[in-house]
């Protein structure tokens, strides 16, 4: 990842005045200023790409963070430089990469069989991860002896509708993180240290899997922690902020209805 924009041929940018050219750059692009509308706009076609999978989450970071910088056009027109149109359907792959047959409902499209990209996760004296994008196995085995580890469930696919992920701390810590909307069963026991229950009992959504933890943990502790995903929070926030933008041009509309 680099923090270039995409090269390429240079297209229309989604509000961008057609016929501007006094003041225009030599690769024909206007130095005219970019309202807060026009950001908003690309930053709406980033959302879109992120949700696609067309962008990581870093490179959605580092676009987004380049648009509401942008001051003039030239600066937001690479910005979407590689993304389709809003509106506009990108070609069809030649070989169809679903690998299963489509379901209802989001959940449906995170269940997707096979053995699971990661089976193990052992920290001694040390620490793991596992997390961002990756498949869950059927089960996954996690020990800590010393250490610390991370199973962060929130971005991954699942290998099964019931997924196990056995944790054995051992003076050490793991700490279990599940998505909203998961079922989570918690069959471990802590001798001399803690697993945590507090998780058990939620209810979960239609489709969704279900997250069994067992193991047990011996002068350390298992926790279960059940956040929204780093995108989620993300598109909450640019939620907030387009409801303060929405805020700010009904005040500045009332002003100038007033003034007439």
């Amino acid at each position: 990842m680099t923090d270039e924009l995409p090269d390429g041929p240079s297209g229309a940018l989604p509000g961008a005045p057609s016929g501007a050219s006094s003041g225009a750059s030599p690769g024909g692009l206007p130095e005219l200023r970019a309202s807060d509308a026009d950001r908003e706009q690309v930053a709406e076609v980033l959302r879109d790409a992120v949700a696609e999978g067309r962008l990581d989450m870093e490179e959605f970071e580092e676009r987004l963070e380049a648009t509401y910088k942008a001051r003039t056009y030239k600066e937001l027109e690479p910005i979407t430089r590689d993304l389709p149109a809003p509106g506009v359907s990108a070609p069809a792959p030649a070989v169809s990469m679903v690998k299963l047959p489509a379901g209802s409902g989001d959940w449906a499209s995170r269940i997707v069989g096979g053995e699971g990209s990661s089976q193990w996760g052992v920290a001694i004296m040390s620490g793991f991860e596992r997390k961002g994008h990756w498949t869950a196995p059927k089960r996954f085995n996690s020990f800590t002896f010393w250490g610390g580890g991370v199973v962060d469930l929130r971005e991954a696919n699942f290998a099964d509708s019931e997924v196990v992920v056995n944790c054995v701390a051992i003076m050490g810590g793991l700490n279990v993180v599940v998505p909203p909307g998961v079922e989570v069963v918690v069959r471990g026991i802590g001798i001399m240290g803690g697993f945590d229950h507090s998780e058990q009992g939620v209810p979960g959504e239609q489709g969704a899997p279900r997250v069994v933890v067992t193991g047990f943990a011996f002068w350390g502790g298992v926790g279960i922690d059940r956040k929204v995903s780093r995108a989620e929070r993300l598109r909450l926030k640019e939620a907030r902020r387009q409801e303060k933008l929405e805020r700010k041009a009904a005040r500045q509309e009332e002003l100038e209805t007033g003034r007439d």
